[in-house]
């Protein structure tokens, strides 16, 4: 299963896309950035600008754009602090999902907090101890302490680079007195919960997000004189950070480009960071950090890991996307497994032997299985209403790969597969163009008589002949037991076939012809 996980954040944009292995490990495929700044102005309750909204937007295109080539089965995206904070945030996600189909979830500060440690603890072995994780992003600060498996203590604090820089550095290089105020700031807002963190003891602190990598690439840099290769479990004192923080608040825009390992695109952001990581770190009591490359975009998808074992499973199972995400919805509806697969194969059977009458092609061919697979979801809410509320289902249950024209025509033919037939006072069929109506009521028609095929969910009707003997059309049911349910039951449901055939329908049962080559004409229905 391949599933791309989006980080919506203050500074930057990440898209992170994997494919996820049988052992619920996973491999990356492909990573795209944008730093945007969205958050830029728009923090404490402002709005976010028109220019990195547009900015964002168009990141969000390209990613989208990306997932597609790779053939990504889910996508998943989550926004912090800068959409959370804004009086905006919800009209900007919603052009989100207009402009590139990704729906966005806000998550919480502590949502965020427990997520990162969830990828924090994963990148970094922990073993049976306890870690404490900082991550510093342009809007918020999380610090969390727990284990491998569980998270103890987990916290969001508005502290990121780009709410610090705004509010306290006025000055190039920051006055002793900015300085002084930010620190402040700093210490007012954790300096109790990190006495409770330090208090409950941990065996290490982890470091996530791009400030911290970037202090300490920095901070090697200024032992080694050039900035290390590779990040990932790379360690660094907290003596290194303090010393490389005095560097940068004595230093200008100019000369902070100049030192090795600086990110040019952090340049004037990463002031506030060294002083928040640097006071964090001294009030927790911490003498190293160990750094982390993964952050929320990994708890994203360890986290829907974790909660989505059986579809992860089926997705190696069953390949096709939009096959798996029909199976999906039916599974967590409760379906009858057996009964529908049955009355899909009566269906197709029956679309096929009427080829020549109704003259559609093999794309509304599968939109007839998958309203058959469907068709009785509705139970899971109600008996008496299940073919409306299976309409509703299909029509809200994200059902991947589709486009939503062909959802429309699936949960319409779901829906009519009981009672009544498509009428004009029907909203949601007149607003189909004529070839979906078509579509609609000649698979409804098909989908109504063979789910009658099934009447004891027994399973009886092993095939099936339609054929023409002057004014009449006969649907003989081959089943080696007792028929006369199944064949009562489609009498009671053939009128709306038997008008698209424009003759009368008559519906019998017959036992098996001896073993041979299947009759001219007749179609077997055989179990998978």
């Amino acid at each position: 299963m391949r599933i791309a996980a989006i980080d919506i954040g203050t500074n930057s944009l990440h898209m992170l896309i994997v494919q996820v292995r049988a052992d619920l490990s996973f491999e990356v495929i492909d990573r795209e950035k944008a730093m945007v700044r969205l958050g830029a102005g728009g923090l404490s309750g402002r709005r976010l600008t028109r220019e990195s909204m547009a900015a964002a937007l168009e990141a969000l295109r390209r990613f989208r754009r990306l997932a597609d080539a790779h053939g990504v089965d889910e996508i998943l995206a989550a926004a912090t602090s800068a959409t959370r904070e804004a009086l905006n945030g919800s009209e900007f996600l919603a052009q989100v999902t207009r402009a590139t189909g990704i729906r966005t979830r806000v998550v919480s500060g502590e949502q965020e907090a427990r997520l990162i440690h969830l990828a924090a603890v994963y990148g970094v072995n922990v073993g049976r101890g306890r870690a404490a994780v900082i991550d510093i992003g342009g809007g918020s600060m999380e610090v969390t302490l727990g284990t491998g498996s569980a998270v103890q203590l987990a916290r969001s604090f508005k502290l990121g680079v780009i709410r610090m820089t705004e509010r306290f550095v006025r000055t190039d290089p920051i006055t002793p007195r900015e300085e002084r105020r930010l620190e402040e700031a700093v210490t007012d807002a954790v300096e109790e919960y990190c006495g409770q963190v330090a208090a409950a003891g941990f065996d290490r602190v982890i470091g996530t997000s791009g400030t911290i990598l970037n202090l300490a690439a920095m901070a090697t840099a200024l032992d080694r004189g050039q900035a290390p290769k590779e990040l990932r479990n790379l360690s660094v004192t907290a003596r290194q950070i303090r010393r490389l923080r005095k560097e940068l608040t004595a230093s200008t825009l100019e000369e902070r480009l100049a030192l090795p390992g600086m990110d040019a695109r952090r340049s004037d952001l990463i002031v506030a960071g060294a002083i928040v990581l640097d006071t964090t770190l001294r009030l927790l009591g911490a003498a190293e950090l160990t750094l982390c490359d993964l952050a929320l975009r990994e708890g994203l998808l360890l986290d829907y890991i974790r909660r989505h074992r059986r579809e992860i499973a089926q997705a190696d199972a069953i390949p096709d996307v939009r096959r798996r995400s029909a199976v999906e919805l039916a599974d967590r509806c409760g379906y009858q497994a057996d009964h529908a697969t049955h009355v899909a194969r009566l269906a197709l059977a029956i679309f096929d032997q009427s080829r020549s009458v109704h003259g559609l092609t093999d794309r509304e061919r599968e939109w007839l299985e998958y309203a058959a697979l469907l068709h009785d979801i509705g139970v899971h809410i109600s008996y008496a209403r299940h073919h409306r509320h299976s309409y509703y289902l299909i029509t809200n249950g994200d059902l991947r790969g589709f486009h939503p024209d062909e959802i429309a025509v699936i949960a319409l033919v779901a829906r009519y597969h009981r009672r009544g037939t498509p009428k004009r006072t029907h909203p949601e069929w007149s607003a189909l163009d004529v070839p979906h109506r078509k579509a609609v009521r000649v698979l409804a028609a098909i989908l109504r008589l063979a789910e009658s095929l099934d009447r004891s969910h027994a399973q009886v009707v092993t095939g099936l002949t339609l054929r023409r003997t002057g004014k009449t059309h006969t649907l003989t049911c081959v089943s080696p037991t007792d028929a006369e349910l199944e064949v009562w039951a489609a009498q009671r449901h053939c009128q709306p076939f038997g008008r698209l055939l424009g003759t009368p329908l008559q519906v019998e049962a017959a036992r098996p012809s001896p073993p041979g080559p299947t009759a001219p004409g007749r179609a077997r229905v055989t179990r998978n």
